[in-house]
């Protein structure tokens, strides 16, 4: 009560000052009219001066801002390609970066390019013109030998088709979805605890809603299918800004994903858009390893309202030092276009094929720009699980030919089977290993067969002639 009676009278003073200035004027207008208007008038020309001479201030000293692209200090891999980033400028708020002048010193000696055969730490100035205003800026570049990288795709322990991908960036564990079904959990888990011997998962990226990418996730309540969420402590997991989903696995994701936040035991939650506008924490570019980073890339379907769950994907990709390798969950034809426009993809060594394989995704406007050295594709080969026409089973024809089109060196996970199963392995577990960002190899635990040389490939598909 006390303070309520306070902020009243504050109210009351203030109201009761600003009457008294009020009728002082009114005196002073009566007394003196002349007097008056000269007041006025002298009040209209000191605040007509003050905007005038705000706005003269703009025009004849600008504010030229000077900012470095990336960051102040980066690490940069051993014996790889590194040609300086550059630097932006904004005139009063206005981007003028396409019309500066730059001048890159290393180490004092002036070049734009850092040859890195030798474990330094650079220094790149910069001198930056803009007509008559100059700037001066560092970046701290560090050559580091560059930390292996094996990267896991899943068999998950059924017929059906789903993905699930684990990674080992130097001592750094990332899990990326957990299909294809619930009871999966066990198959992830029993492969993933041997390599992740802290039980911790750095990261983890829940792609989209659907059950094949994240009932694992889930679990059953069998001890030996827990959930993937409960079955590790997980650092960071960033996942799916938008769903249409209301499906029972989705409800139960969402249900076990809050209980473990509130836990403590999933330190830090972040969705797909958190990361691309830097908010709540999130940040866009993660540092893995030395030499190694994971860049949660754009799509405007993290915004934007899709006509398939599918597009709603969270994409990634990670770099090792000149290798660049790409994740785009079950993105679609709209997602792939958007993938493109607001990125700028480099040309990869590792794809993980879009959608399984699907006719709908691995678009040439998505793969023209990538031009993939290898593909991986997690799925059942000719499972009918979604269609019918042998065509169009995973992998489908059409996606084949596009593929083609850029490498020969594509990988499939498992194949249907008659047996009392349905499935087994075509590669199996198929493991992409690079040791230091240069050459890698790609070998499965079944056989290392490329997929036009598999006895299911020699039945149902046709290699394009290129």
């Amino acid at each position: 009560m006390a303070q309520k009676k306070s902020t009243s009278s504050k109210k009351k003073s203030t109201t009761v000052s600003t009457n008294k200035v009020v009728k002082s004027a009114k005196k002073m207008a009566k007394k003196n009219p002349k007097g008056f208007i000269a007041l006025v008038l002298v009040l209209v020309l000191l605040v007509g001066l003050g905007i005038g001479g705000y706005f003269l201030y703009r025009y004849f000293v600008p504010k030229v801002e000077f900012e470095l692209v990336g960051k102040s200090e980066i690490n940069v891999a051993l014996n790889s390609t590194y040609s300086e980033k550059g630097a932006t400028a904004k005139y009063n708020g206005k981007d003028i970066s396409d019309e500066i002048e730059i001048s890159y010193y290393l180490n004092n000696e002036q070049k734009d390019t850092i040859k890195t055969d030798e474990l330094l730490t650079y220094t790149v100035k910069y001198d930056l013109n803009y007509q008559k205003y100059t700037g001066s800026l560092e970046r701290k570049v560090n050559i580091v030998e560059v930390e292996p990288i094996d990267i896991h795709f899943l068999e998950l322990g059924n017929k059906f088709t789903g993905d699930c991908t684990y990674i080992k960036a130097g001592d750094t564990d990332i899990l990326i979805d957990a299909g294809s079904r619930n009871g999966s959990a066990e198959a992830i888990a029993k492969y993933v605890d041997p390599l992740c011997t802290d039980h911790k998962l750095e990261y983890v990226i829940a792609t989209h809603a659907h059950q094949d990418h994240i009932a694992g996730f889930v679990g059953t309540s069998k001890p030996e299918s827990e959930g993937i969420l409960k079955h590790y402590k997980i650092d960071t997991l960033i996942d799916f800004s938008r769903t249409g989903s209301d499906s029972a696995t989705y409800k139960d994701y969402i249900s076990l994903r809050d209980q473990r936040i509130a836990s403590g035991d999933i330190a830090h939650h972040y969705t797909a858009n958190d990361c691309i506008q830097g908010t709540n924490g999130a940040k866009k570019v993660y540092d893995l390893a030395a030499g190694i980073t994971m860049e949660i890339l754009d799509q405007k379907f993290y915004r934007e309202k899709a006509s398939t769950e599918n597009d709603y994907s969270v994409c990634a990709l990670f770099t090792q030092g000149d290798n660049n390798y790409l994740f785009t969950g079950d993105l679609e034809e709209k997602g792939e276009e958007s993938l493109v426009a607001l990125n700028n993809l480099p040309e990869v060594e590792l794809f993980k094929g879009g959608h399984h394989g699907s006719y709908t995704a691995n678009t040439d406007t998505l793969l023209n720009v990538i031009k993939p050295k290898t593909i991986c594709i997690c799925c059942c080969a000719g499972s009918d699980e979604y269609t019918d026409e042998d065509a169009n089973m995973f992998p489908a024809q059409a996606s084949i030919n596009r593929m083609a089109k850029w490498t020969d060196k594509i990988y499939v996970t498992t194949v249907v089977s008659n047996n009392k199963d349905g499935f087994t392995s075509m590669n199996g577990n198929i493991i992409f290993h690079c040791e230091k960002g240069r050459e890698y190899t790609v070998t499965g635990t079944y056989n290392s067969k490329i997929l036009k040389e598999t006895e299911w490939f020699a039945a149902h598909r046709t290699w394009p002639s290129v």
